[in-house]
């Protein structure tokens, strides 16, 4: 396993050359692509980019989806017209992860005609980033309040989600896994050594406050991962590494009680906890 800085799930705003600096140092492995910012580049920018970062042993780790798959029809078409372009750049730089969240209801599409929904744009997506070497992880999203005052509930588990990866059948579909989510749900650890080393696409890592029942938490209400121990995070790790899983790992608390810090002291803290957890 492998750590990545990814500015956003730190609640650090940064633009692709500011957190390449910051992952250089503070110590992470890998930095998250933003493929939208790299395609603007010309093709000397991106390469002086890539010297750069090759300069300072330093490499892409994974990338969030570039276009919109969640909303109206219109705007996924608009994004399938320039997810190819978007891939070949994410090619060049190496990045061969990418991931996306599954908003666990809806307001008006009862679960399984969302279901085929997912279906029939997860496998568009997923065609297409194939063809560029790169594999696509879906997240579920178990927080109970998401769900709260939606007229229909939608996946929030993990046999949930391999029902729908299983559904897309597409061999470079797999599984971000998160602590949070994991915890939240009330998953067992033997949840976890159901799954293979291949299905697992990429990892996030987190921890909850002290004394808020889960049902009342808000998806973002987090603490950085091992600062509370309220996330049995050694039998989390544990367990992602008896099935064998390598690949990178980031920090996802969001609004978590430090973030407001300068974002240098948010990016060491990030590290650090990250390390702690890891080692």
């Amino acid at each position: 396993m492998f750590t990545c800085l990814v500015c956003r799930s730190l609640c650090i705003e940064a633009t692709q050359l500011e957190a390449i600096k910051l992952a250089h140092r503070h110590g992470f492995d890998t930095v998250e692509a933003r493929a939208d910012e790299l395609e603007r580049l010309s093709d000397c920018e991106l390469g002086h980019l890539l010297d750069e970062m090759q300069g300072k042993a330093l490499r892409f780790g994974l990338a969030g989806l570039p276009i919109d798959m969640r909303r109206d029809a219109p705007r996924f078409a608009d994004g399938m017209q320039r997810l190819p372009s978007l891939a070949q750049v994410l090619q060049r730089c190496g990045v061969t992860r990418l991931g996306v969240s599954i908003v666990p209801a809806h307001d008006e599409l009862p679960y399984a005609d969302n279901f085929r929904l997912h279906v029939t744009r997860i496998s568009a997506v997923a065609r297409v980033l194939a063809d560029h070497g790169v594999r696509f992880g879906l997240e579920y999203c178990a927080t109970p309040t998401l769900r709260h005052g939606k007229a229909h509930e939608f996946i929030h588990s993990l046999p949930q989600l391999r029902e729908l990866i299983a559904a897309v059948g597409a061999p470079n579909v797999g599984v971000v896994l998160d602590s949070w989510h994991w915890w939240i749900s009330g998953s067992a650890a033997a949840e976890l050594a159901t799954l293979r080393a291949e299905e697992i696409v990429s990892v996030d890592l987190d921890d909850a406050p002290v004394g808020i029942a889960r049902e009342v938490l808000g998806d973002r209400q987090r603490e950085l991962p091992g600062t509370t121990g309220v996330i049995n995070l050694a039998e989390f790790v544990g367990g992602l590494r008896r099935v064998g899983y390598a690949g990178p790992v980031r920090a996802e608390p969001f609004e978590f009680s430090g973030c407001q810090q300068p974002r240098e002291d948010v990016c060491a803290a990030g590290a650090a906890a990250l390390r702690g957890v890891l080692c």
